[in-house]
């Protein structure tokens, strides 16, 4: 029997960041080999994203994981046991198949994704090799640029902003490490700034400041002086990047802002959007428009994708059919890539792939219900994604990811390289003359 034949296949009960039930599943193979993952959860979620398989009811606010586990337990390691680890594809072919819907709705997308990474890390550890150099093969690693969030909002935040996240992008590092510590840097002046002004409200889902802005504009302002005050050229050194989430507030080509008490339609909703690319350093947008609007989304993109990145999340939701659909559409030039979203290893790597043939930014993501789970990291490494968004620079179930990214980098020494700006459009980031 092969060493990476799949011996057994376990799920238990753990807990997220928002002391929520997941799942985390373990693979042992018959040479002795283990693997382990955790699927993480959203707040703010795509309409064709693979769902996460819930008890309901009253206990645990109905978010409980006892028939995600008895899945994996069952049905899944009877169906995996004496696979070849080594062969992802099979392996998640066959929980396809034995879910057996659209969206992982019978086993469930939790279920899946955790076995399907679990299995992954086994295969690696089969080969005595750290995830990122089995997935890169022969092929030189290269850290990501992140994107980390200062400011919180939306689902995230209790909509004390309607915008999702504000971020930074350390576009000036040289390395990832620099990169961390410039991302430091502006989140203690954020922070500084927004008690010395009485707006620090807390800490949102993702470890970003809970902001108490009178309007969304303002926390670009208050962003781009943190910028400053820690020391950096904005839009040059440090540029910013934003999640609208449109879809948590835009539906049927209306968008309704609550802070600021106004609806605004599709063409008012990206004139304000553009409006702010040319007052403040953004260098990336996500999802600017709801999943529902395509001709919203196609009209942003000929407008400003030219010179800043238009990320498609709730829009294509790491489905390569959608981003290929996206490509020729013209409706965004970025994907984010959310492992549980698709629900395989597999999938998740066909929507990467998929951007990546379309000439598409590529940013391998975490979720606000995050763990101590650090696949991704190696997930954007190792696939040479160029980007990765984690959260905030706040938080142990973020800092475990951008601390793995450092230890990848000075394992590489000279080897590896940083992504840096250069995954960028040119010019992402720089204010009009």
């Amino acid at each position: 029997m092969s060493q990476t034949s799949i011996h057994t296949v376990i799920a238990r009960r753990v807990w997220d960041s928002r002391g929520r039930p997941t799942v985390e599943a373990e693979v042992r193979l018959t040479g002795g080999a283990t693997g382990r993952a955790i699927a993480p959860a959203g707040a703010s979620r795509g309409s064709r994203e693979a769902v996460d398989l819930r008890d309901g009811g009253d206990a645990l606010g109905g978010f409980g994981v006892s028939r995600a586990v008895a899945a994996v337990n069952g049905k899944i390691a009877g169906r995996l046991t004496g696979m070849n680890a080594a062969d992802q594809a099979a392996v998640d072919a066959a929980l396809i198949a034995l879910d057996g819907t659209p969206d992982k709705g019978r086993l469930g997308g939790n279920a899946t994704i955790a076995v399907s990474m679990a299995v992954l890390h086994a295969a690696a550890a089969a080969h005595q090799l750290p995830l990122y150099a089995y997935l890169a093969g022969d092929r030189e690693v290269r850290l990501p640029l992140p994107e980390i969030q200062i400011f919180g909002g939306g689902a995230h935040a209790g909509r004390r902003v309607d915008i999702q996240d504000f971020m930074v992008m350390p576009l000036g590092a040289a390395s990832f490490d620099e990169a961390l510590a410039m991302t430091a840097e502006v989140y203690l002046a954020a922070g500084r700034l927004m008690a010395d002004a009485g707006k620090l409200a807390g800490v949102a889902d993702e470890g970003g400041f809970w902001p108490a802005f009178d309007s969304n504009e303002e926390a670009l302002s208050m962003l781009t002086r943190a910028i400053e005050k820690a020391g950096y050229r904005p839009g040059d050194q440090v540029a910013i990047s934003l999640d609208i989430a449109a879809s948590e507030f835009g539906r049927d080509g209306r968008y309704t802002l609550g802070l600021e008490r106004r609806s605004l339609d599709s063409g008012g909703m990206i004139h304000m959007l553009a409006q702010w690319c040319r007052r403040y350093p953004i260098a990336s947008v996500e999802d600017p428009l709801a999943e529902d609007d395509a001709e919203g989304m196609r009209a942003f993109t000929a407008e400003l994708g030219g010179r800043i990145q238009v990320i498609g999340d709730d829009y294509l939701v790491t489905s390569a059919a959608r981003v290929r659909e996206a490509a020729a559409s013209h409706a965004c030039n970025a994907v984010l890539i959310k492992p549980n979203q698709a629900g395989t290893v597999t999938e998740t790597r066909q929507a990467l792939e998929a951007g990546k043939a379309a000439g598409f930014g590529t940013i391998v993501s975490a979720r606000s219900g995050e763990t101590e789970d650090v696949t991704i990291v190696h997930l954007a490494a190792g696939w040479d994604a160029g980007q990765l968004k984690v959260g905030s620079f706040a938080r142990s179930e973020r800092m475990a990811k951008w601390n793995e990214g450092l230890r990848i980098e000075q394992a590489l020494g000279g080897l590896g390289s940083f992504a840096g700006r250069a995954v960028l459009p040119p010019g992402a980031g720089a204010l009009p003359p």
